[in-house]
């Protein structure tokens, strides 16, 4: 009878084998992702175009070594961009790739960047693609946004000696669980990561999955540091002008599926009371935009696109269907409900409208930012509401008593600025690497 140890599976051999399944199957799924990239251009063009990036294919290639940073999407890209913008100023000749997966975060590194930086979309995980990709870049450093972990790119990276760092990194309880799971995986993946967590929270996470505490720094967010750009006040101002500077606003932002019925139900319950509202509405996805707008204008609410113009004293509903705007969008108004809580996405960025001094409410999903959430609540600078019946309440109590939304407003404020220097601890890290 064979000795059961013959059947042992070590750590390594299992990461082996698991990569190696991974790899056949996301070979397989190729044609299925390829129809996907044709189904997404229907409403968004830009995903027809560009393809050979996409599987490490690129027209040009950087003079000399650069520092990589990957920003998966447009939410990434606007937390990455005071971190670019500090390693540009920390040396105007270094060479700076940024990577993203989607056109709307590589229209955000255009417009905010232009051509000081170089952008390409990243290849998808597959190795002769990640290949191509490290022999063409030869990057010295690479800096993955928050929590991107692809194996077959980090395998790549840690076999050409290129220092890697996970930063602004967070792990969800939820995607802790997962990763459990193929924990010898992970632990594999990131045994040459610097991980620099948001959170002792998510420090924590990352320990229990196997790194060890010397490759895990607790730097913050880096997303306290954000920065209004230059001349938003003033185009603030403007806006509250054309609206009518005393009439109340509400900007319901970041927006999914689900989520804007909700909205506009709470919206139109408290026009019957305060009836200068305004609503700002801002969904999360550029290709829902026509839809959604639609559906506004089908309710019978005097919508005008941000796109269009053409704002007055008539307007109720100032539809934010332009990118990148966000932050100047919130500097306008003077209460925030966040989407992706009231459906289960996981939240979005709730230190945007804290740190401008709006009062928050959020939904009950919030596990993509839990300890942020549980910070703002603890802090009084946020509401948390159950269900989509309980938006309207929640509103009218900031509409109605000045004094609480002023209070609560300013301990978001506070709270931003008592975290910041996130930024400056991940630069030292940087540096260091």
């Amino acid at each position: 009878m064979a000795n059961r140890s013959q059947f042992t599976i070590t750590n390594s051999q299992f990461t082996i084998i698991w990569r190696f399944l991974y790899t056949v199957i996301f070979y397989l799924l190729v044609p299925i992702i390829l129809l996907r990239l044709l189904w997404r251009g229907v409403s968004a063009p830009a995903y027809w175009q560009r393809w050979r990036e996409r599987f490490g294919f690129l027209k040009a290639k950087p003079d000399k070594p650069c520092v990589w940073i990957h920003a998966v999407s447009m939410g990434e890209v606007q937390a990455a961009t005071p971190l670019i913008q500090a390693l540009r100023t920390s040396d105007p000749n270094q060479s700076i790739l940024v990577t993203t997966m989607t056109p709307t975060g590589s229209q955000r590194v255009r417009e905010v960047f232009g051509d000081s930086v170089w952008h390409v979309y990243l290849p998808y995980d597959l190795p002769g693609a990640v290949a191509r990709f490290l022999d063409c870049v030869q990057p010295r450093l690479l800096i993955l946004m928050e929590t991107e972990l692809w194996p077959n790119l980090l395998y790549a990276c840690r076999r050409k000696v290129i220092p890697v760092i996970l930063a602004n990194a967070r792990l969800s309880a939820r995607s802790a669980a997962g990763y459990q799971r193929i924990a010898p995986l992970v632990r594999e993946m990131l045994s040459s990561v610097l991980v620099a967590a948001q959170t002792e929270v998510d420090a924590k996470r990352f320990i229990d999955l196997g790194i060890p505490p010397t490759k895990i720094h607790v730097t913050g967010s880096i997303k306290f540091d954000a920065q209004l750009p230059k001349g938003s006040f003033s185009q603030t101002e403007s806006l509250r002008h054309q609206w009518g500077k005393k009439r109340p606003v509400w900007i319901a932002a970041s927006t999914h599926e689900g989520e804007e019925d909700a909205v506009l139900d709470a919206f139109y319950e408290l026009k019957q009371e305060f009836i200068e509202l305004v609503l700002v509405l801002v969904p999360r996805h550029p290709e829902r935009f026509n839809r959604v707008a639609a559906k506004c204008r089908r309710r019978g609410f005097i919508t005008v696109r941000r796109s269009e113009g053409n704002v007055d004293f008539q307007t109720e509903i100032y539809f934010g269907d332009t990118m990148g705007e966000l932050p100047k969008l919130y500097a306008a108004c003077d209460i925030a409900f966040v989407g992706g809580s009231l459906v289960p996405i996981g939240g979005h960025n709730l230190l945007e409208p804290a740190g401008l001094g709006l009062p928050i409410i959020m939904g009950p999903h919030v596990f993509e930012c839990a300890e942020i959430s549980r910070q703002l609540l603890e802090a009084q600078a946020a509401q948390q509401i159950n269900n989509a019946a309980q938006l309207a309440p929640a509103v009218k109590m900031y509409l109605s008593d000045a004094t609480l939304k002023k209070q609560t407003g300013e301990s978001g404020r506070l709270f931003v600025q008592k975290n910041q220097g996130a930024l400056e601890r991940l630069l030292k890290l940087i540096v260091n690497c």
